[in-house]
């Protein structure tokens, strides 16, 4: 194993143990090298490279910002660890993402957030709502709210863990329109905490200024560079990074222009 930039380790497959079919993307069940067991985001599933992207900095910045997010690692795949798989879709996909994959640590028994299932603390709330409108996340719906629980209950007191960011990040799938998306709002009304209450402004006050350009520098320089390789318009990876460096760094600066009309 070893640690790349800002704590990202790169572990290697040993075992695959199963897919996960609740998710269109299929992730896996992986053991790893060292001894952990990982939920594994694939490269070569329908969603692509940009959504591990979206993974690695939208959860990096949640876990700089205080916010519960399992521990992010590289995975190095090999298919044959998973020559047992018996579903020909899911070997085609394990073929298609033999290098680098992103896995995110599992927590066994977590449990899918149900609103009024948990105690949520209101600040706690408010800077997740904020971090989704900051990051433009799509996917933290009342129908997929891509929040868990966990440890179960009878161990620990529960309590509320962020996964899934790949939907995250939505103007780098359009770069010559993404400086039009710096002031863009949010839209707050299917969000599975429900819509913004007065914890807003505080959440803003307490994060905004923590995103700085060095943070954000630190974040994209964990993205590895096959994932940024090739993309339209862009030099070379490192030119990809500084243009979401850009990008988040003036939506981070100008968050009146996107926060709620009340608020600003």
């Amino acid at each position: 194993m070893e640690t790349l930039s800002d704590g990202l380790r790169t572990v290697t497959a040993v075992r695959y143990v199963t897919p996960l079919r609740s998710g269109g993307s299929v992730p896996g069940v992986v053991e790893a090298d060292d001894l952990g067991t990982y939920v594994v985001k694939f490269t070569g599933s329908a969603q692509g490279r940009k959504a591990l992207v979206a993974e690695v900095i939208v959860g990096e910045l949640a876990r700089h910002l205080g916010l519960p997010v399992p521990e992010l690692v590289l995975v190095d795949f090999d298919p044959a660890v998973a020559a047992g798989e018996p579903h020909q879709e899911v070997r085609d996909l394990l073929r298609a993402s033999a290098g680098v994959n992103l896995g995110m640590d599992y927590l066994p028994g977590a449990a899918d957030f149900t609103p009024g299932a948990l105690d949520i603390d209101p600040m706690e709330s408010a800077r997740i709502l904020w971090l989704d409108a900051f990051t433009a996340n799509v996917d933290r719906t009342v129908h997929s709210s891509n929040l868990m629980t966990w440890p179960p209950a009878g161990h620990q007191k529960p309590r509320l863990w962020l996964i899934d960011h790949g939907a995250s990040l939505v103007f780098h799938h359009r770069w010559e329109s993404a400086a039009d998306a710096v002031g863009k709002g949010y839209d707050f009304r299917s969000h599975a905490l429900g819509p913004p209450g007065p914890h807003l402004a505080a959440a803003d006050a307490e994060l905004a200024h923590r995103v700085t350009p060095g943070l954000l520098r630190r974040l994209a320089a964990a993205v590895p560079d096959v994932w940024l390789a090739g993309e339209p318009g862009f030099g070379t990876p490192d030119d990809v990074r500084d243009a979401y460096v850009a990008h988040l760094a003036s939506r981070a600066r100008y968050s009146a222009r996107w926060l709620p009309q009340e608020m600003s």
